[in-house]
C-alpha cells in the first residue's frame, strides 16, 4: 500500500486492524464479512500489526515482549487461586518460534532495551507473525534500518508467502514495494486510484500515481489504466 502523507493509508490500516470502525464499506476476510468492534477482535481473527513505533517495552526481555498480553501461566500450590507467569515456558516457545521462522536474535531473556534498532524491529515482526495466523500488517518496517537489516526484513516478508500468511506492507520506498508485492494499492487524497498486480506498474509509474501526475478517473479494480 503506497501513497503520500495524508493519503489515508494509516486510516485504512487502523480500520483493518480494528482500531477504527468504518463509516461505510465492507471488510471481508477469507470470504467472510467481518465487523471488528476493536483491535482485540481483529487479533482474535488472526490479524496483527507492526506499527512504526513497534510498541515494545524496553524493560521487558524478548520473550516477555513477544508474549505481551498473551502470557503463559502455570498453577501454583493453591491451584487456580495462585498462578505464576511461566517465564521458562515462554522463553522456550520463543526460541522454537524464532528458529521456525528463521529469525536470529540474542537469548530470549535479553532485555529489549539492549537491542539494536534492527533487532527491536525483528522482535516486533516476530510477535506479529507468532500471533497473526492470517494477515500481518507492516507499517514502514524498514524505516531507519541499515542496508543489511532492510534486506533481512524484505527477505522475511518474501518467506511469509510460503507460510500462507498475507502481508499488507505500507512503505514510501517504491523499490521495496516493487520487489516484494504481488498486488499494489495506491491511495491519493483518501481515495484508491490504483489497485492491481505488480506487473502493471513500475516505480516510476507509482510515483506518478501518488503525486497525481498520472490522471485517474477512479480506482482501477483490475489494475488497468484509467482513461
Amino acid at each position: 500500500m503506497v501513497g503520500d502523507n495524508g493519503a489515508g493509508k494509516s486510516t485504512l490500516v487502523n480500520t483493518i486492524a480494528g482500531a477504527i470502525r468504518p463509516d461505510s464499506g465492507r471488510l471481508v476476510l477469507d470470504g467472510e464479512e467481518q465487523d471488528f468492534g476493536d483491535a482485540t477482535h481483529a487479533r482474535e481473527a488472526g490479524i496483527e500489526t507492526v506499527f512504526q513505533q513497534l510498541a515494545l517495552i524496553p524493560t521487558l526481555d524478548i520473550a516477555a515482549n513477544i508474549f505481551l498480553n498473551r502470557e503463559r501461566y502455570r498453577l501454583g500450590a493453591l491451584g487456580r487461586r495462585l498462578r505464576w507467569i511461566d517465564l521458562a515456558g515462554m522463553r522456550r516457545e520463543t526460541v522454537e518460534g524464532l528458529a521456525r521462522l528463521g529469525l536470529r536474535l540474542p537469548p530470549p531473556e535479553t532485555s529489549t532495551g539492549l537491542l539494536s534498532g534492527g533487532q527491536r524491529q525483528t522482535v516486533a515482526i516476530a510477535r506479529a507473525v507468532f500471533w497473526g495466523r492470517r494477515v500481518v500488517i507492516m507499517d514502514e518496517p524498514a524505516a531507519a534500518l541499515g542496508v543489511e537489516q532492510t534486506e533481512f526484513v524484505l527477505s522475511f516478508i518474501e518467506r511469509l508467502k510460503d507460510q500462507n500468511i498475507g502481508v499488507i506492507l505500507v512503505s514510501h520506498n517504491m523499490q521495496h514495494i516493487v520487489r516484494v508485492a504481488d498486488r499494489i494499492l495506491v491511495m491519493r487524497l483518501g481515495r484508491k486510484v490504483f489497485d492491481g498486480p505488480r506487473s502493471e506498474v513500475d516505480a516510476q509509474r507509482l510515483v506518478s500515481l501518488i503525486t497525481g501526475a498520472e490522471a485517474t478517473t477512479g480506482a482501477t479494480a483490475t489494475g488497468s489504466r484509467s482513461s
